[in-house]
């Protein structure tokens, strides 16, 4: 069973945080993914490995790939804990909007 802890340290890395950018748009072939990067094969491999341990992708064999799926329920779960302190960043956003309208 993954954690919330497993989850934050997976978002922790960059190249991860790709990966899920690039798999909420489609479901991707494991290769399709690597590609995309400056990483060795095994690398992305891994990567994948760690968001699938965390509950954040699944896979499925078609034919010789692996097509990795983007699995949203534990960002839910960040959401909700997340929830309580978007007070602090929307007076933020709200005050640099209000900055931004006094500069036009």
């Amino acid at each position: 069973m993954t954690t919330s802890d497993d989850v934050f340290l997976a978002l922790a890395n960059p190249v991860r945080r790709r990966l899920l950018e690039l798999l909420a748009a489609e479901p991707t072939a494991a290769g399709e993914l690597g590609a995309r990067f400056a990483l060795s094969r095994s690398s992305v491999a891994e990567h994948l490995k760690v968001l699938k341990d965390a509950g954040l992708v699944t896979d499925e064999a078609r034919g010789r790939h692996r097509i990795y799926h983007l699995t949203a329920a534990p960002l839910a779960d960040l959401s909700d804990w997340l929830h309580p302190f978007e007070r602090f960043w929307r007076a933020r956003l709200t005050d640099i909007a209000d900055i931004a309208e006094d500069l036009e």
